[in-house]
C-alpha cells in the first residue's frame, strides 16, 4: 500500500509538472498585441494576403486569419481592430536626407511657392520676425514649376533684384529643392565677398561648380554644385541643441507619414553620433541605415580602416555604406551628359567629385566590407559610375559576390547603359516622385527622345534583372509616400496630368511599387531576412492607411491617409498629429 501511495504521489507529481510546462509553452505562443480584421498586405509571397497579425516582443508571431489569431491571444493580449483598414510592412524612405528632413520644419519650407513673388513674400515675412544681421535660411524653391515666370532670367534662373530688396540688413541663404543650388541676395554676397571684380578668381577655386553671372558680370545670386560653399560657410552653425530639434522633428515625420526605416543618404560623424545617443536612450523610433557622407576624405578613411558596423540585434543603426556624389541635378542643369543641354547650347552639367577618388572609395570600400552607393543622375556619369562599379568588381571578384552597390536617382541612361544594372548586380535606388515632379520640365533639359528612351525608365530596369529602391530624396520633395506610389503607378503629375500618364509603359504595377518601398528597400540595406515583408519571425513595423491603395481607382490614391504606424510592435502613431 504504501509503495502504491508512493507511485500515485510521484505520478502526482510528473502531472504537475506536466500541466506547468503545457501552461509555460501556452505562455510562450500568447502575442504582446494582436491586429485583426485588416485587409494587409504582407509581401510575402508565401502567403501574401491576410487578416490578423500577431506580435511579441517586437517580432512577428504568427499570420493568418481573424479565427487563427484567438490561438495566440490571451488576458494580457491588447488586441487592435483595424476595422477593415489596409496594413502593409512599414514602409522604408530608400534615399532621404533626416536632418535635412529636421531642419525643413525648422527652418522656411518653400517647397510650396508658386512663384518668385510668393518666395519673396515667405522671406519678408521671415525678415519681419528677424533681429538685424540674422541669416535667413530655407530650402525648397524650383524656378521650374513656377507660374508666372519671372520677367528678369539669367540662364534659366531668376536674379536677387526682389529678394535682396526686401532684405537689405539680413543675409539670406534659399537652398534650391534639389539642393544643388542655392539662391543668396546681395547681403551674404557681401559678407561672402563675392562681386564683379571676385568671381573669376574664385571660381578658379571651385572645382565642380559654378556661379551664374549676368551679361554685365554681376553675380544673380545662384550659386550651383560646389559653388554653394562660398556663402554656406558664412552661415553661423547650428547648435547642438538645434540638431536635436531637428532629429526629433524628423523622426515624428517620419511616424506620421508610416516611415519605419530610413537610408540616410550621406551622414556626417555629428550626425551618427547624436543617432547613437538617440538609440542610447532609446528614442531612435526609426531603423536607421546610414550611408557616409563621401565628400569628406577624412571621414571615409576613419571608417575604412575600423569597418562597417553590422546593427545585427536591432537594426536601429546600421553604418554599413558609403554616398558619392558624382554631378549634380537635373533642375539645375548641374547633371553631368554625353550631349550638350537642349536648354542651354554648350552646356553639359558637371562631374561634382573627381573619378579618380571615387574609384579609389569603390575599390577600398568594397575591400572594407562597405556598399557603395553613388549619386548620378545624368547619363554621362551613370556611365561612368558603371564603369568604375565593373573594374572594381573585377578586380576584387572574391568581394563581388553580393555587394549590391548602388545608384541613388539613376534618373537619365544611355539605351547601352540600362542592361548593366541587371549584368552587374547594380541597385537602381530611384525616387519615382522625381518623375512626377520633374518630368514636366524635364523634356525642355533632354528633348523627347532622351526622354523617351532613358528617363525614369522603371520596366526597363526591371526588364534588366536589376532591383529599384523607391523613396522621395526628402527635403528635395516631401516625404510623403502616398504621393510616391502614386508617381509610381501613374506616372502623372500630383495634379493628375497627362491623362495615361508619361511615357506609360514604364509605369510599375502595384505590386512592383509596394515591393520597392518595402522589401526590395530591404534588399538594399542587407536587411531582407528581418524587415519589408509581414513574415514570422520579423520586426513588427507596419503602416496602416484608410483605404486600400492596391485596389482603390488611380484617381482615389492620393486620397489616401496613414491612419497608425507601428514601429517595434508598438504604435508610434494613431492618426494624432501631435505623437
Amino acid at each position: 500500500m504504501q509503495k502504491a501511495y508512493k507511485v500515485f504521489k510521484n505520478s502526482c507529481g510528473i502531472f504537475f509538472l506536466f500541466l506547468l510546462a503545457c501552461g509555460s509553452a501556452e505562455e510562450k505562443n500568447l502575442a504582446d498585441i494582436v491586429f485583426i480584421n485588416g485587409v494587409i498586405y504582407t509581401v510575402d509571397e508565401s502567403n501574401p494576403v491576410a487578416e490578423a497579425v500577431a506580435v511579441r516582443d517586437g517580432k512577428i508571431l504568427f499570420v493568418g486569419s481573424n479565427l487563427e489569431i484567438d490561438e495566440y491571444t490571451g488576458e494580457q493580449t491588447t488586441q487592435i481592430d483595424l476595422g477593415g483598414k489596409t496594413m502593409t510592412p512599414g514602409f522604408i524612405e530608400g534615399h532621404g536626407h533626416m536632418m535635412g528632413l529636421g531642419y525643413n520644419e525648422l527652418n522656411l519650407d518653400l517647397s510650396g511657392v508658386k512663384n518668385y513673388d510668393e518666395l519673396v513674400s515667405h522671406v519678408a515675412d521671415a525678415v519681419a520676425k528677424a533681429n538685424p544681421g540674422d541669416w535667413i535660411v530655407g530650402r525648397g524653391w524650383h524656378q521650374s514649376k513656377w507660374d508666372p515666370v519671372p520677367e528678369e532670367m539669367v540662364d534659366g534662373f531668376q536674379t536677387h533684384k526682389k529678394l535682396s530688396e526686401i532684405s537689405p540688413e539680413n543675409p539670406v541663404w534659399l537652398s534650391h529643392a534639389s539642393g544643388h543650388a542655392g539662391f543668396a541676395n546681395a547681403r551674404a554676397m557681401e559678407i561672402a565677398g563675392v562681386n564683379p571684380l571676385s568671381i573669376e578668381s574664385l571660381e578658379q577655386n571651385v572645382e565642380g561648380g559654378e556661379i551664374i553671372t549676368d551679361a554685365l558680370g554681376n553675380p544673380t545670386g545662384i550659386f550651383s554644385e560646389t559653388a554653394q560653399g562660398l556663402i554656406r560657410r558664412h552661415i553661423p552653425e547650428n547648435t547642438p541643441a538645434m540638431d536635436r530639434r531637428a532629429l526629433e522633428l524628423a523622426i515624428k515625420a517620419c511616424q506620421r507619414n508610416g516611415i519605419t526605416s530610413f537610408h540616410d543618404a550621406g551622414t556626417g560623424q555629428g550626425t551618427i553620433d547624436l543617432m547613437q545617443q538617440f538609440k542610447e536612450e532609446g528614442i531612435l523610433g526609426v531603423r536607421m541605415y546610414i550611408m557616409l557622407a563621401g565628400r569628406s576624405e577624412e571621414l571615409i578613411n576613419q571608417w575604412l580602416e575600423k569597418g562597417p558596423v553590422h546593427d545585427t540585434a536591432d537594426q536601429l543603426l546600421t553604418i554599413r555604406a558609403i554616398k558619392l556624389n558624382a554631378d549634380g541635378a537635373l533642375g539645375n542643369r548641374g547633371a553631368w551628359l554625353l550631349e550638350e543641354y537642349t536648354d542651354r547650347q554648350g552646356h553639359f552639367g558637371f562631374a561634382t567629385m573627381p573619378l579618380e577618388y571615387m574609384e579609389r572609395v569603390t575599390r577600398d570600400g568594397l575591400s572594407a566590407g562597405f556598399q557603395v552607393n553613388t549619386h548620378a543622375i545624368g547619363d554621362r556619369t551613370n556611365r561612368e559610375i558603371l564603369d568604375i562599379y565593373e573594374k572594381v568588381l573585377t578586380e576584387i571578384p572574391e568581394k563581388a559576390t553580393d555587394h549590391r552597390f548602388r545608384i541613388e536617382h539613376a534618373q537619365h541612361l544611355s539605351l547601352d547603359d540600362i542592361p548593366r544594372f541587371g549584368e552587374l548586380g547594380v541597385i537602381a535606388s530611384m525616387e519615382a516622385i522625381h518623375m512626377s515632379s520633374d518630368r514636366p520640365w524635364a523634356i525642355d533639359r533632354l528633348g523627347e527622345k532622351r526622354i523617351v528612351d532613358g528617363a525614369y525608365v522603371w520596366q526597363k530596369l526591371l526588364q534588366s534583372g536589376a532591383i529599384i529602391v523607391n523613396g522621395t530624396d526628402v527635403p528635395v520633395e516631401p516625404i510623403d509616400p502616398i504621393a510616391c506610389f502614386y508617381a509610381s503607378v501613374s506616372r502623372k503629375t500630383l495634379a493628375g496630368i497627362p491623362e495615361g500618364g508619361f511615357e506609360p509603359e514604364q509605369k510599375m504595377s502595384r505590386e512592383e511599387a509596394l515591393r520597392s518601398y518595402t522589401l526590395d528597400a530591404a534588399y538594399g540595406e542587407f536587411a531582407e531576412e528581418v524587415k519589408g515583408s509581414i513574415s514570422p519571425g520579423k520586426f513588427a513595423d507596419f503602416t496602416v492607411f484608410d483605404q486600400d491603395i492596391m485596389t482603390v481607382p488611380e484617381n482615389q490614391i492620393l486620397d489616401t491617409k496613414v491612419t497608425m504606424t507601428v514601429f517595434n510592435g508598438k504604435v508610434v502613431y494613431d492618426g494624432n498629429p501631435s505623437m
